[in-house]
This record gives C-alpha cells, structure tokens and sequence, in this order.
C-alpha cells in the first residue's frame, strides 16, 4: 500500500503538491489529460493511507463520496487550498490518521489545521488516534463514541492495561481496580464490554505433517484463538523449520490472514533458550525437540510464551508475544 498521494489542479497548486510530497516522500499528480479527478480517487482510494486534494474542499468531497465505506478501513483525507492558508482534516480524523496528517501539511507549509473532530476540539484524549499511533488495532469501532461521549461529558473512563504504559495518563482516564473498565488494552478477549486496543504482537508457531491442507490448520487455529479467547487481530506472523518453508497449507493460511512468514534451521531452533516442551518422535524428524514453540519465540524476538504446544490432526501450535512499550502520547 502507498502510504500518500497527492492531486493538485493548477500551477500554484502543483509547486504546492510538489512542496510536500519532497517533505513527506511521496508522489503527486496533476489533474489534466489522463489523469481525471475521479479516475485519479478512484485509482488510489483503496490503496494508500493518505490522500490531499490541493484545492477545493467540494472537489473532494464530490471525487471521494463514492468510494467512502467505513472509518476502519477509509484513508485520511486532507484538503489544502491553493494558497496554503487551510489545511483541512475531512475524513478519517483519527483512525485513518487525517488529524495528524493536517497537522503535518501544516507544519510543512504553513497553513492552519483545521481540526473539527469533538474531543480534539476540547483537548481531550482521543482513544482512536491514540490507538493508531501506537500501532493498536481498534477491535470494536462501534464503541469509540462511547468513550469519547464520555469524556466530553466531563466523565470519567476508566481503562485496563496488560503492559505498563509509560508517560503521564491523560486528563479524564483512570486506571480500573475491577474486572472491566472502558478501555482495554490486550490481545486476550477479556472484557465483553470494553472498546478492546489490540497490540499485533503475537506470533504463531506452526509444526505439521507434510501436506496437511490449509483447511486443516486454519481450523485448529480458529479452535486456539477461541477457546482461549485471543483476538485473530493481534497475530502478526506464522513460523516454523526451515523444511516447511514450501509447506503449501502454511503459506495460504499465511496468505489468507495476511501474516509474515518465517523459517528456521534446526540449528537456529536447537539454539534458542527456554523451557520447550519436548517431543522424541518430531526430533528424530526434524532434529529439533519442539518445532512449534521454538519458530514461535525466536519470531516474538525472544519474548514471553503465551500458549505452550497445542496438537490436533498432526498439527502442533504455540504462541509467543513480541515485547511491546505503549506510552499514553498521541
């Protein structure tokens, strides 16, 4: 995925365009000839974190009305005029990042960012920004408007955090003393009622017989996440030996649920250092002791085990957690 693009109308718009795409690395176009407006949005919509419209704000809205679907997965939008004097946050304002966006075409070009986003408005926490900066997936979008409505409410939210965040909390946040709160922040499925931030931490360690079809690790993968209520989201990477690296149902379960893959040697596996559940028969296979468990630390850098080996149908499983530090800046 592009991560920006930029369309301007006419010369001043286009030295513009120019002037921030050299600032944040990124293309720019102008409208004219091939390159229509709605063929040029209908072209990079889906597939960049970020567009600017150099111009109008009704030219916007009009190119992009037909392709606006949700605030999870919209771009941000950000529309500047042609003489730098505006630079406006018009969709996605904190998942999508367009509020930090403005801010940046601002910075880059003088312009005033205008900000219309409620707790923005009032300098309260925004929980979905918040979330994006630090690489957390929101898992329940639906319960944003709760938390924010609260903190606009002068009330207060309280939250639940399996790391120690670091920095000062923000105004209206209060660490929960019960079981539930507002806002958690874990890749465990723990609060049925909390607006849940999910760090893509975990890695899934993956050993199977040859051939075992995708359909058959994608079940037993559903079944773990289920039965100890992790969230799908937070999986970031399958590993596994190196002898596995062709394995066709690893690498379309990998494909189907966009994870990284990773393979080890033997002698990498042997190597790592922890308490590893032992098997006599996959080392007189493979020369390693445990695959699953292994391939799934040295994936996590090393980090903490969450799920020792699991096995069904000739499938073993395991997950570790990459080390991970939040702070409470957005």
């Amino acid at each position: 995925m592009n991560k920006y693009r930029i369309l301007s109308f006419s010369d001043r718009g286009e030295a513009l365009a120019k002037k921030i795409a050299g600032a944040l690395g990124c293309g720019y176009d102008r409208c004219r000839g091939d390159i229509t407006l709605d063929g040029w949005t209908a072209a990079y919509f889906d597939f960049c974190e970020g567009l600017i419209y150099v111009g109008a704000c009704g030219i916007a809205v009009r190119a992009i009305a037909p392709h606006v679907n949700s605030k999870t997965s919209d771009p941000a939008v950000v529309v500047i005029d042609e003489k730098a004097i505006h630079a406006v946050s018009l969709l996605s304002g904190h998942l999508g990042g367009a509020n930090a966006l403005a801010r940046w075409v601002s910075d880059i070009t003088g312009a005033d960012a205008v900000i219309t986003t409620a707790t923005d408005l009032s300098g309260l926490f925004a929980v979905d920004e918040w979330a994006k900066m630090q690489g957390l997936i929101i898992a329940e979008p639906e319960r944003i408007k709760k938390v924010s409505a609260k903190l606009l409410q002068g009330r207060q939210v309280t939250y639940i955090c399996d790391y120690l965040v670091a920095g000062d909390v923000p105004t209206g946040l209060k660490e929960s003393r019960g079981e539930t709160a507002d806002i958690r922040l874990s890749y465990y499925k723990t609060d049925k009622k909390a607006l849940h931030a999910v760090p893509g931490v975990l890695v899934l360690g993956i050993g199977c017989k040859k051939d075992t079809p995708m359909e058959k690790i994608e079940r037993m993968f559903l079944d773990l996440t289920a039965k100890y209520e992790l969230f799908r989201e937070a999986f970031v990477m399958v590993c596994s030996i190196d002898i596995k690296s062709e394995e066709k149902g690893i690498i379309e379960f990998a494909e189907k649920y966009g994870l990284a893959t990773a393979f080890y040697s033997a002698d990498e596996l042997n190597a790592a250092k922890g308490d590893f559940t032992p098997s006599e028969f996959v080392k007189s296979v493979t020369d390693v002791d445990n695959v699953c468990e292994r391939s799934a630390y040295l994936g996590s850098g090393c980090g903490q085990m969450v799920l020792r080996k699991n096995a069904s149908e000739g499938v073993t499983m395991a997950v570790a957690a990459a080390h991970y530090g939040p702070d409470w800046s957005w």
